[in-house]
C-alpha cells in the first residue's frame, strides 16, 4: 500500500509502477484509492484507478497452453497499453490514439486487440477482487475498437469519417447525437448485468432523452 494524500499523482505512478499493491487496505479498512477520494484527492484516485501493469498486457503476448500463436502481437503491446492507461475516455480522443499509430489503425490489429481487451474484462469480473470500473473501461474501448473496424472497412473516409460522425451536432442545438448513442450502446452490451456499476450507470441514463 502507499500514502496517496500527498496528492502527488507523478509518485502515485511511479509507486504503482514499482508494484505496490491497489487493493491492500488499511486500519481502517480503506483502500488506497478511498483515501484519496475521502481527502479530495481525485487526480490520485483517476491515476490508480486507471493503472494496468504492462505485466498484464504482455502475458497476452506470450503463447498459452493449445494456442499456436499468441492472442496479442508484441509490436501491438505498447501502443495497446498506451490507450488502456489513458485517463481521458472522450470517444474522440480513444479513436485519435488509434489513428495517430500506423500498426493499430488496421482492422486485422484492431481485431485482435478488441478480443483482449475483452479477455481483460472478463477476469476483471471473475477475479477473486473484482474491479468494475477496470472491466467497463476495457469493454468501452473494445466497443470503440469494433465501431473503428467497421468504418476502416466500410468507409472511404475510414477513421476521418468516425471522428466527423463523433463530432457532428444535429442541426436545432448541435448535440453530438452519434456519440451519445455510441456511448448508450457500449454500456448497454456490457456483458455482466449483475454489475453495480452498471446498474448504477443505467439508472441515471436511463431516464434522460437523447
Amino acid at each position: 500500500s502507499f500514502p496517496p494524500n500527498s496528492g502527488n499523482k507523478e509518485i502515485t505512478w511511479m509507486m504503482l509502477e514499482a508494484g505496490a499493491e491497489t487493493d491492500v487496505v488499511n486500519s481502517v479498512g480503506r483502500t488506497a484509492a478511498q483515501m484519496a477520494a475521502f481527502v479530495g484527492q481525485h487526480d490520485c484516485v483517476t491515476v490508480i484507478n486507471n493503472f494496468f501493469p504492462r505485466e498484464r498486457l504482455d502475458y497476452y503476448t506470450k503463447t498459452q497452453g493449445l494456442d499456436k500463436e499468441p492472442k496479442l502481437p508484441v509490436k501491438l503491446a505498447g501502443p495497446l497499453h498506451k490507450i488502456i492507461t489513458t485517463t481521458n475516455l472522450h470517444p474522440v480522443k480513444i479513436v485519435l490514439l488509434v489513428k495517430e499509430n500506423p500498426l493499430l489503425a488496421e482492422a486485422e490489429a484492431l481485431q485482435k486487440c478488441y478480443r483482449v481487451l475483452d479477455l481483460i474484462c472478463e477476469k476483471c469480473m471473475k477475479q477473486k477482487d473484482m474491479n468494475e470500473v477496470l472491466a467497463m473501461k476495457m469493454h468501452y474501448i473494445s466497443c470503440i475498437f469494433q465501431k473503428c473496424i467497421t468504418f476502416l472497412k466500410e468507409r472511404e473516409d475510414k477513421l476521418d469519417g468516425f471522428i466527423k460522425s463523433l463530432l457532428k451536432g444535429r442541426d436545432k442545438d448541435g448535440f453530438p447525437v452519434y456519440q451519445e448513442k455510441l456511448i448508450r450502446e457500449s454500456i448497454r452490451k456490457f456483458p455482466y448485468c449483475e454489475a453495480t456499476l452498471l446498474q448504477q450507470l443505467v439508472r441515471s441514463i436511463a431516464p434522460v432523452e437523447i
